[in-house]
């Protein structure tokens, strides 16, 4: 089982399917992408449900940076799929990760929540 993400013209994803694995190919197709996009009239782009910030979870070869989702861009020059950017104006996109990342990193003892106005985690039960 593959998955396939279509892309729009201005490069955002607008549905992500369930498809055939790229080498069980059905006679007089040579490509799942080429198919697919040709079928729904986009572009048709495959994308690894096992790739998060350009890691592969089962050690295989990772694909697209990330697993496409629906409001996704694609980015050509990256080959990447990457998120919309959160509300937070502050965060800015790791290039090695295609993730958008807060200035700070988020402690590891606990729950917490960003608070853009101060500029820091604050825990998920102090947060208003």
């Amino acid at each position: 089982m593959a998955h396939y993400a279509f892309i729009n013209g201005d490069n955002i994803v607008t549905q992500v399917i369930v498809g055939r694995d790229e080498n069980d190919l059905a006679e007089g197709v040579t490509s799942w992408e080429d198919y697919y996009g040709e079928l729904m009239g986009q572009t048709c782009l495959r994308t690894s449900y096992n790739t998060l910030g350009g890691v592969h979870s089962q050690d295989g070869t990772p694909f697209r940076k990330n697993y496409a989702g629906i409001g996704f861009t694609y980015d050509e020059e990256r080959d990447a799929f990457i998120p919309p950017r959160p509300e937070y104006p502050s965060w800015v996109l790791d290039e090695d990760t295609c993730l958008w990342v807060a200035p700070v990193p988020m402690p590891e003892d606990g729950v917490y929540v960003w608070d853009e106005q101060a500029g820091d985690w604050v825990a998920a039960d102090e947060a208003v």
